[in-house]
């Protein structure tokens, strides 16, 4: 895995500690710098300490946190990207990106990329 060419300062939440554990760590390869929480109440605590560039909720997360936490976040930061993983975010006001089930880190990542560059290009 490829360092990023974007430094982010990145949430990145799952339902299970074990896998946020290990996903954060691959996250960390690529150059970002990751805080991470455990479901919706960790998220909601870190969205009250810090801002992030980019939430990412995990699909170890369940359905109905994943459908009401990116409407958390932009209520709490409205400049915060969110990216959804196990979902379609097309259908979702509040999300900005979303992955499939089953792809692998290295799809995430880019797909972080691609993100944060369609948002540094609509900035210009």
């Amino acid at each position: 895995m490829s360092k990023s060419a974007f430094t982010l300062k990145i949430l990145y939440s799952e339902g299970d500690a074990e896998v946020l554990a290990s996903q954060a760590a691959e996250m960390q390869t690529a150059g970002h710098h990751v805080d991470t929480a455990v479901g919706r109440k960790g998220v909601e605590d870190a969205m009250r300490r810090d801002a992030f560039d980019l939430v990412v909720l995990g699909p170890t997360l369940s359905r109905n946190d994943r459908h009401h936490l990116p409407y958390m976040v932009k209520k709490a930061h409205e400049g915060t990207r969110v990216l959804v993983m196990h979902a379609d975010g097309g259908r979702h006001p509040c999300v900005d990106a979303n992955t499939d089930t089953g792809q692998s880190m290295d799809v995430l990542i880019e797909k972080i990329a691609s993100l944060m560059t369609e948002a540094a290009v609509s900035a210009k």
